[in-house]
């Protein structure tokens, strides 16, 4: 009986993390295109520095930590949603390298790496760390902020009404 709740459990964690994954996915699937053209049309990378991945992951994790922090099992379900996320977002990034590589294009996309694998550990599977980290433990700042202000809420109310 226990092993069903905990498959139960997982099951909806899952469930979760995908259904918190889904719209940042297809935002990346338009941030990395639109941050290729502009850079490919010659705007300098200080103004399209903000448009990217890490940024978006950032923020979604501290949107999710300040909607979801009283959810059961939250920092599991956060971690898991960037984990779903990160590597698929990244996909973009290996397109990108691919169309710059191919035709010669002169993003900064098509530096650094010479083949496809090579893209695929370092922008795919790294990238995806640089996401996931920092993504985690801002959002877990978040939720332990939250966390407290809730708890500092309850003890003001308990008081006013004691």
């Amino acid at each position: 009986m226990k092993t069903q709740a905990k498959l139960k459990s997982k099951k909806s964690i899952l469930q979760q993390a995908l259904q918190l994954s889904k719209v940042p996915i297809i935002i990346a699937c338009f941030v990395t295109p639109i941050r290729f053209i502009l850079e490919y049309i010659g705007l300098p990378e200080n103004v399209i520095f903000i448009i990217g991945l890490l940024w978006l992951t950032l923020g979604f994790s501290v949107y999710w930590s300040i909607k979801w922090y009283d959810k059961p099992k939250f920092l599991s379900i956060l971690l898991l949603s960037l984990c779903i996320y990160s590597p698929i977002s990244r996909i973009p990034v290996a397109i990108a390298w691919w169309i710059d590589v191919n035709w010669q294009l002169g993003t900064h996309y098509g530096l650094y790496f010479n083949t496809f694998d090579q893209v695929l550990l370092n922008h795919v599977f790294y990238g995806a760390l640089v996401q996931i980290i920092p993504g985690f433990i801002i959002g877990a700042i978040t939720f332990v902020i939250m966390q407290s202000r809730r708890k500092t809420k309850n003890i003001n109310q308990q008081s006013c009404n004691g």
